[in-house]
């Protein structure tokens, strides 16, 4: 576990997007690009972390996370949304836009 990142995403003050995700997924691999085109359009304005849920398990229960891909946007360490599976970049994108 990245401990490292963890803890900066719990003491991030502003709008934060994490990722669950895993590498033999094929939804994962299919939001890959999504989620690396939200990082370009949010850069300097939201921070985007990316949890690899096998290695990550423990973060990723203590944080209530059953299915990947899983989505969490929070604002000043709160969550502020949840979403899973496949979606259009654009809700994802609407999400993190509406907590800046």
């Amino acid at each position: 576990m990245d401990t490292q990142k963890i803890n900066e995403l719990k003491n991030d003050k502003g709008t934060v997007l994490v990722e669950f995700y895993a590498s033999w997924c094929p939804h994962c691999q299919r939001m890959m690009t999504v989620i690396d085109d939200i990082r370009a359009l949010f850069d300097g304005k939201a921070n985007v972390y990316q949890f690899d849920i096998d290695e990550n398990n423990e973060f990723a229960t203590e944080l209530g996370v059953s299915s990947i891909p899983t989505f969490i946007v929070y604002k000043d360490g709160e969550e502020m949304w949840r979403g899973s599976g496949e979606m259009d970049g654009s809700i994802i994108a609407g999400k993190i836009q509406e907590y800046l």
